[in-house]
């Protein structure tokens, strides 16, 4: 039976409210370890969430605009 994660923000630092500017992935992509899912602006930077675990995306938690920190689900992945 497959295994459904919560792939979270990693610790970004002391950004907070960091805005989605893109989305990399959608429902079905398959995902590798550290593939970057989506990229983040602050007010200061830029970067990029990478997956916690490899996968199936079965289902987006956030959209282009949404506010993320720390722990934020941004996917559920399906493991391989």
């Amino acid at each position: 039976m497959a295994q459904l994660i919560e792939v979270k923000v990693p610790d970004i630092g002391d950004f907070k409210d960091v805005a989605v500017i893109e989305l990399l992935v959608k429902p079905g992509d398959v995902v590798k370890l550290e593939q970057s899912l989506l990229p983040v602006e602050s007010d200061k930077a830029s970067m990029e969430i990478p997956s916690s675990a490899a996968g199936v995306v079965k289902e987006l938690r956030v959209a282009v605009g949404d506010k993320v920190n720390e722990g934020t689900v941004v996917l559920m992945l399906e493991a391989e």
